[in-house]
């Protein structure tokens, strides 16, 4: 199976999420992220054996992590990828908790690129509009499980941990 750990928006966050991909004139090709399955990853897990799942719900079970704002607040065309992305800058708290989790899983450093993927399979720049500024404070993070047979990929959230106190209010 394909594992991922993410924070997943609530019903409010998403839908200005969507608020803002509704804004993108997607006429030279490409699709739209649905709604459900808007998220923003910490790290990307890859194929695990169904034996293993355990010691992945164990690291995030053993993180403990602050909470944070996250501010959404442009739009951006990443032409290697195909996708526009809602960006936003890491706070210190977002990019310890991806660190975190890469570093148990195993993974190389690198810079996390916050964002959310608004849309796929875009194979030219759109002219992207300015977008009103989305503030997500999430209260969690999740393992999912990605099944990407279908037209759309399907996630399943496997298990969920609470960020545990806001910043700066242990």
């Amino acid at each position: 199976m394909r594992l991922f750990f993410a924070l997943w928006p609530d019903a409010d966050v998403t839908r200005q999420i969507a608020d803002a991909a509704g804004l993108l004139n997607l006429e030279s090709g490409g699709r739209r992220v649905e709604p459900r399955n808007y998220h923003l990853t910490l790290a990307f897990v890859g194929e695990v054996a169904a034996p293993k799942l355990a010691l992945q719900q164990q690291i995030g079970q053993s993180l403990r992590a602050p909470r944070f704002t996250i501010r959404c607040d442009s739009m951006a065309y990443w032409r290697k990828s195909q996708v526009v992305v809602a960006a936003a800058q890491a706070p210190p708290a977002l990019v310890q908790l991806s660190t975190s989790l890469g570093d148990a899983i195993g993974l190389p450093r690198e810079q996390l690129r916050a964002h959310v993927t608004l849309a796929r399979k875009v194979t030219q720049a759109p002219v992207l509009q300015a977008m009103s500024p989305i503030v997500w404070r999430p209260t969690n993070f999740s393992l999912i499980r990605s099944d990407t047979g279908g037209a759309e990929p399907a996630y399943t959230v496997l298990d969920t941990w609470p960020l545990l106190y806001e910043t700066g209010n242990p």
